[in-house]
């Protein structure tokens, strides 16, 4: 009996060894990746920018108090019909339907300081910042 119990030990030390010699270096973990910037925050405080696609897809048409006076009707740069928007100006943007903010169509107010909209419940056609 006393001779089995050195073998068992050295057994045990063989199959350790050989399981430390097969684990292989140690990697560090894994880089944590790049932050994203989330869709719409490409906006930047201060503005209110719209988007031809829903989801913020594409290059946004930006508005804000250097480019825009307050509760004056602004139809969107270039004929664009928005799907998607972000308001981060300060203060509340009504969105309209109608490029000449006619309230015959459909239009609604969104509260400043970031509403963001990834799908306009209607194209967007005019803006108007309120004091």
């Amino acid at each position: 009996m006393m001779r089995k119990i050195p073998r068992l030990s050295r057994a045990l030390a063989l199959t350790g060894l050989a399981l430390l010699a097969g684990a292989g270096p140690v990697s560090a973990a894994p880089a944590a990746p790049d932050p994203v910037t989330p869709p719409g925050f490409d906006c930047a405080p201060g503005e209110f920018c719209a988007w031809a696609s829903e989801l913020y897809a594409g290059t946004p048409a930006r508005y804000d108090l250097r480019n825009t006076n307050p509760e004056e009707c602004v139809p969107l740069s270039e004929g664009i019909a928005a799907k998607s928007f972000v308001n981060r100006i300060d203060r509340d943007v009504t969105v309209y339907q109608d490029e000449d903010c006619a309230t015959e169509a459909d239009f609604t107010t969104y509260p400043g300081g970031g509403t963001f909209v990834p799908q306009a419940p209607f194209l967007v056609r005019a803006i108007q910042i309120w004091n």
